[in-house]
């Protein structure tokens, strides 16, 4: 007899994971099935060293870095806001129990070829040099108004109407010259293209606000980084799905994907059928439903050293804004090593992408690769950035984007987001801990 699930999920990124989780949460059916042997997809942890070498058919050795079994190495890697919506997933769904995470030591911005560490504070303003004494003033102001701002009190509005008023117009009334508004945007607002100017501030700063809270955290920096590197996360949802009767099957080929009348009905992995009502997956199970928006260049680096200009921070975040080279889009650079042990002992991983504007993406990337020199060694990868052709209430096969040249998870996050809420007709929303009456202090 055929097996029937309520919902099959294809491939183990940690969308799809998460998504599984949430589904095997909410009591259904789940069947997950990976053609990889490992977890995580076409974004996992690549361990032993040897096996990137093996990945990127690169020649040279490995030996020379230590112990190969001691580097866990994301294809994608990315950080963690520490108030964001990822940590947020998390505490409810209490995948915490599984994870450790340690603070992203800083973040930097690039700017007239100098690292300069951005201020997220008003302690760190008044130090900050990348602005000069009224700039401060002004900036604080900003700030200040940002982490009072509440969408639900007017008096919190200080006469700037949130939906009609454009960012433009915002950074105009704070009188915040160009430099101040070109870090804000892209170093604390983590906005990627300059078309933000012109749309309702609110966006804005809520994500300033987000930036700011999430700095208050831990001083040293927003951000946070799980310990053996992203790859846990995807094993911590596959844990939880299973904790819920989800079944997971890896190193599975998929053989077809059977529909009746233009909707989904079955899996064909191996010549067995599994019957399911609904179907999640990447855009590389299902070519033909997804169209190109773009390209990502990715360079992974690694490093036998800090990064230079960066008070010998152990892992940081460095962001180069695009007007910084004439570009359309930022250069975003992530910096982890030894002491979230990914790599061996005195090692470092630094990771530089951007969305590719030209055929020679390589080059795009040069002033970011720069600022790491000297490198040991380095992989080259570029991506089509896929997103779907329709939001498959029809087909009910729901899909998911692929990952954005943003080393953070904002983004990503809406995408699971988006597809929760196709998949449901609901909203996906998180209040504490899924016990309610148990503390939830281990965000």
């Amino acid at each position: 007899r055929m097996q029937e699930y309520d919902i099959i999920v294809l491939g183990t990124g940690l969308k799809e994971c998460i998504l599984s989780g949430l589904m095997s949460l909410s009591g259904k059916k789940v069947l997950h099935i990976d053609r990889n042997p490992y977890y995580g997809g076409e974004n996992g942890s690549i361990s032993p060293l040897e096996e990137l070498f093996k990945k990127f058919k690169m020649s040279g050795s490995a030996k020379l870095m230590g112990r190969g079994k001691e580097w866990n190495v994301d294809l994608i890697p990315k950080f963690f806001l520490a108030s964001g919506q990822l940590v947020k997933i998390l505490v409810h769904t209490e995948v915490t129990r599984y994870l450790d995470f340690k603070v992203v030591e800083g973040s930097f911005v690039y700017k007239a070829g100098k690292l300069h560490k951005v201020p997220a504070t008003e302690e760190e303003a008044q130090t900050s040099d990348l602005m000069g004494m009224f700039d401060k003033r002004r900036f604080k102001k900003l700030l200040h108004f940002a982490l009072n701002f509440d969408i639900r009190n007017p008096r919190t509005y200080q006469d700037v109407d949130p939906v009609k008023t454009t960012t433009r117009d915002l950074f105009a009334r704070f009188d915040l010259g160009l430099d101040v508004m070109e870090f804000t945007a892209h170093a604390i607002a983590l906005h990627a293209s300059e078309s933000y100017l012109d749309e309702p501030c609110v966006e804005t700063i809520n994500r300033i606000r987000l930036y700011a809270e999430s700095s208050t955290r831990h001083n040293a920096s927003p951000y946070l980084y799980p310990v053996y590197g992203l790859g846990e996360l995807p094993q911590g949802f596959a844990r939880l799905s299973a904790e819920y009767g989800g079944t997971f099957l890896l190193n599975r080929a998929v053989d077809e994907i059977v529909m009746e009348n233009g909707k989904v009905k079955a899996v064909k992995s191996e010549g067995k059928l599994f019957q399911c009502k609904q179907l999640i997956c990447d855009p590389s199970y299902v070519p033909s439903r997804v169209r190109k928006v773009g390209r990502v260049v990715r360079v992974i680096c690694l490093l036998n050293h800090p990064v230079k200009n960066t008070h010998e921070a152990n892992s940081c975040q460095i962001i180069i804004p695009q007007a910084q080279l004439g570009r359309k889009s930022d250069i975003y650079i992530s910096v982890v090593s030894y002491t979230h042990n990914v790599a061996s002992d005195g090692m470092y991983i630094a990771t530089v992408s951007t969305t590719a504007e030209t055929n020679n993406p390589e080059k795009e990337v040069q002033p970011g690769l720069e600022l790491l020199e000297p490198i040991m060694h380095k992989f080259v990868s570029v991506s089509n950035l896929m997103v779907p052709n329709e939001d498959g209430k029809k087909s009910q096969i729901f899909v998911s984007r692929s990952y954005d040249a943003m080393n953070h998870f904002e983004s990503e996050c809406e995408d699971i987001k988006d597809v929760y809420h196709r998949l449901t007709g609901v909203e996906l929303r998180f209040g504490g801990s899924r016990h309610q009456s148990q503390n939830s202090d281990d965000d």
